[in-house]
């Protein structure tokens, strides 16, 4: 295929390149460096080249949790399906009120009762929230705004003609589309699902992810380590990352830095796996297989960010199968996951959820040092002082020191333009908890 040399990112977008021509031929798109990839661009051309599953199956509603629909969600009923009170209180007809503002009480309505009930022009029928209206009921009026005595109520104030009914369908009405495929199931669709009297739904099948550490230093929690080695703590944390997104984690722990193991490892996962995360193995070092491999077995759209902690980090793909290269240290492979690969997985795994991760505007009450160049993404407390909302970095900032992000609740966001920040100065603050 012949590429245009002044090609750009909506291109990309529009999938005239494919991953193969442009890890062979980078010249081919003026924004596209691979040894210094901008995150806004990194994320654009990945959410480009990402496939979402297509595989389905039918689940119990009650396992559907953190599941994500595989078709539209059409009502089969109106919701509510019945016309009821919203109020405890007397059911009668507004014209009632022309030549009296006392009315007989006949009988009551609680919720659930499935008796049809019928009031005169003169009456009123006690009704409890939720119990289905009579007939000749057009309004309600809560109890604690009548007299109510000798099984007669007295009005002090008449309502609006039509007051505190909740008409059927007023929520949802037959035949719409109430969930859209692709939406991720929390407690408060789950509960929607079930108001609708679905006992199964379909949703996408469980992404599976093979993952694993490189690195002869790397050495197993509750084994002995030696001068020189370090424990293994970026599978804990990439495990804990990937089974808060559901999905099924195919998990080879540590493999040790051979270029024939790595190699043969990576083809056995790209048949099992729809994603492949690594931690360690792309940056420069002379035991640094990963990008060797993947120039042999696959293609590769980049090998380093224009970020902060993070930078050497990689994507591509082996076969159909998409890889991310995460850096070694702890600090740089959680940013990396959170910043991009978490929102890759959830477009994989077919979700239509693809808004910005959501900012605060926040003081911060101490100065950064910052050169320009790269966007980085600084461990940060967010605090209450006085009734204003401050940030204060969580002190230093290695990409080893994996006890910063234990301390952080959030991460001070400055961008590759920006250089020193002064105390007391504005800045963009992302909560952890957005990246759940």
């Amino acid at each position: 295929m012949k590429i245009n040399i002044s090609m750009n990112l909506n291109t990309i977008m529009t999938k005239k390149i494919t991953l193969r021509n442009l890890s062979k031929e980078p010249g081919c798109l003026a924004e596209y460096d691979p040894n210094s990839m901008s995150i806004d661009s990194a994320k654009k051309m990945i959410d480009s080249f990402i496939e979402p599953i297509k595989k389905t199956e039918s689940v119990k509603l009650i396992n559907s949790i953190n599941r994500i629909l595989a078709v539209d969600l059409i009502s089969p009923i109106n919701v509510p399906n019945y016309d009821n009170s919203a109020m405890d209180g007397f059911g009668f007809k507004f014209s009632s009120l022309k030549n009296t503002k006392t009315l007989n009480v006949k009988n009551k309505v609680l919720a659930g009762n499935l008796k049809i009930n019928h009031i005169k022009d003169d009456e009123a029928i006690k009704i409890m929230t939720g119990g289905k209206i009579p007939n000749g009921v057009d309004t309600v009026i809560p109890i604690e705004l009548v007299n109510y005595k000798n099984n007669q109520i007295t009005f002090t104030e008449a309502p609006k003609v039509g007051s505190n009914i909740r008409k059927a369908g007023e929520d949802i009405r037959k035949k719409d589309i109430v969930l859209k495929k692709g939406t991720l199931i929390y407690p408060s669709q789950l509960g929607l699902i079930a108001s609708l009297g679905f006992s199964k739904i379909k949703v996408f099948k469980k992404l599976k992810v093979g993952f694993f550490s490189t690195g002869d230093e790397i050495v197993q929690v509750g084994k002995k380590i030696k001068s020189g080695q370090v424990y293994d703590s970026n599978h804990f944390t990439i495990h804990s990352m990937l089974s808060r997104l559901n999905v099924e984690c195919l998990d080879l722990e540590v493999i040790p830095d051979n270029k024939k193991i790595i190699k043969n490892t990576l083809k056995k996962l790209s048949n099992q796996a729809d994603v492949i995360i690594t931690s360690g193995g792309v940056s420069v070092g002379e035991a640094d297989y990963m990008k060797e491999v993947l120039k042999e077995i696959g293609e590769v759209l980049f090998w380093k960010l224009a970020i902060k902690p993070g930078r050497p980090m990689a994507f591509g793909k082996i076969k159909n199968t998409d890889f991310f290269g995460l850096p070694g240290n702890p600090v740089s492979a959680m940013v990396t996951f959170y910043q991009i690969v978490q929102s890759a997985l959830k477009i994989k795994m077919g979700s239509n959820l693809k808004q910005k991760i959501p900012t605060l505007k926040v003081e911060c009450s101490e100065s950064i040092f910052k050169k320009p160049g790269r966007t980085e993404f600084v461990r940060g407390i967010l605090y209450e002082s006085d009734g204003v909302w401050k940030v204060k970095t969580t002190g230093k900032q290695g990409s080893g020191i994996l006890s910063s992000m234990s301390k952080a609740n959030c991460f001070i966001v400055l961008t590759s333009n920006k250089r020193n920040v002064k105390s007391g100065e504005i800045v963009d603050v992302q909560l952890m908890e957005s990246f759940v």
